[in-house]
């Protein structure tokens, strides 16, 4: 327990001097704002043999019968649960890659095969152009006076068949465009999604979704309406990305239903981004099993989760709410009816 009176808060205290140096000003700050008891910060604490320890600080104000009021305190050691927070986070974004993975690779695959096929058709039809090439060599060749006869050419334009190469290998050509196009597409998407940038930068949020169409691939059909005259959003890119990845693998996992029911076809997901007087606003919504309205206030708590054991860590709500609310001031809300889907809805502020 610590004792720090009120009028010495700003003079160098033993308890204060434990703290890291950095995190020493919030606690001063927290100290003279703090007047309810149960009110806690979270600190780093260095230890005797110079380690870092993380301390949640419970404080409660008493009056003294001065003028001044003393401040009463306990500390308790939470580098654990900090530690085990950060390691199911981690699990968290490691569960949401692998499913993103795994559908970028089916997104991948599928302009792939035809651009394999196209090239396997170019090659032949070059095949074939030689073998015409060689042809009308050799009939020069063999011509004893250098010409060549309209019979000979037809033959041989025959056997080529020109006409349908024609038509064919430019289409094939522009196929391959295509498909090149749309895989530089996909891997431009995840190098938006994966941007390392701790920073906000002004983004524009229309397309944060495209890098997560693949993870819902065999659940659900993913529809977008964008507002065009949509501003950029000053977020952190990386931690934005991983919110709206998490958002549609859980509609993903609504569609599929963890509670076994089954489903005749694909779901539906849809993305709606608008321009409001406050901000901007991004809904999410899925076709899903719904969210019975009993456990729907506890659905942002960490480790809260209706999943089955090993297949959700309870963090990703949990996370998304911190990111949008407590890193960029927005706020997130949900609506839902059990049986007819679920809706979230983010705001963010534009300034």
């Amino acid at each position: 327990m610590f004792l720090i009176r009120e009028e010495t808060i700003t003079d160098a205290m033993e308890f204060i001097d434990l703290l890291h140096a950095g995190d020493r000003e919030e606690f001063l700050e927290f100290i003279r704002t703090s007047r309810g008891a149960g009110d806690h910060i979270d600190s780093r604490l260095l230890t005797a043999d110079n380690k870092v320890k993380q301390i949640r600080s419970y404080v409660a104000v008493q009056s003294g019968q001065t003028d001044s009021s003393r401040v009463l305190g306990v500390s308790l050691d939470i580098t654990k649960e900090k530690q085990l927070e950060a390691e199911l986070a981690q699990a968290q974004k490691l569960e949401s890659i692998g499913q993103l993975s795994a559908g970028i690779a089916h997104e991948i695959n599928t302009p792939t095969q035809f651009i394999g096929n196209n090239v396997g058709f170019l090659k032949d039809a070059v095949a074939d152009i030689f073998i015409f090439i060689d042809q009308v060599s050799s009939m020069i060749a063999g011509s004893t006076d250098g010409t060549l006869s309209v019979a000979d050419l037809k033959g041989a334009l025959q056997s080529l068949d020109a006409a349908y190469l024609r038509v064919e290998v430019p289409r094939a050509i522009e196929q391959l465009v295509e498909g090149i196009g749309r895989i530089k597409k996909i891997v431009g998407a995840m190098k938006e999604f994966s941007h390392p940038a701790v920073d906000r930068t002004l983004v524009d949020i229309n397309r944060a979704p495209l890098s997560s169409r693949a993870t819902n691939k065999y659940v659900a059909e993913l529809t977008t309406i964008f507002d065009a005259e949509l501003p950029a959003v000053p977020v952190m890119p990386g931690a934005f990305n991983q919110v709206i990845l998490n958002m549609i693998v859980n509609a993903a996992h609504a569609i599929a239903d963890p509670a076994g029911h089954q489903r005749a076809g694909l779901g539906a997901i849809s993305i709606t981004t608008q321009r409001l007087e406050s901000g901007a606003e991004i809904r999410i919504k899925d076709s899903g099993c719904g969210i019975p309205a009993e456990i729907r206030d506890r659905i942002f708590d960490p480790f809260f989760t209706t999943k089955p054991v090993g297949k959700g860590t309870g963090q990703g709500l949990a996370i998304a709410h911190d990111v949008i609310v407590n890193t960029h001031g927005g706020s997130i809300a949900v609506e839902s009816k059990p049986g007819a889907g679920t809706t979230f809805i983010l705001r963010l502020p534009l300034g």
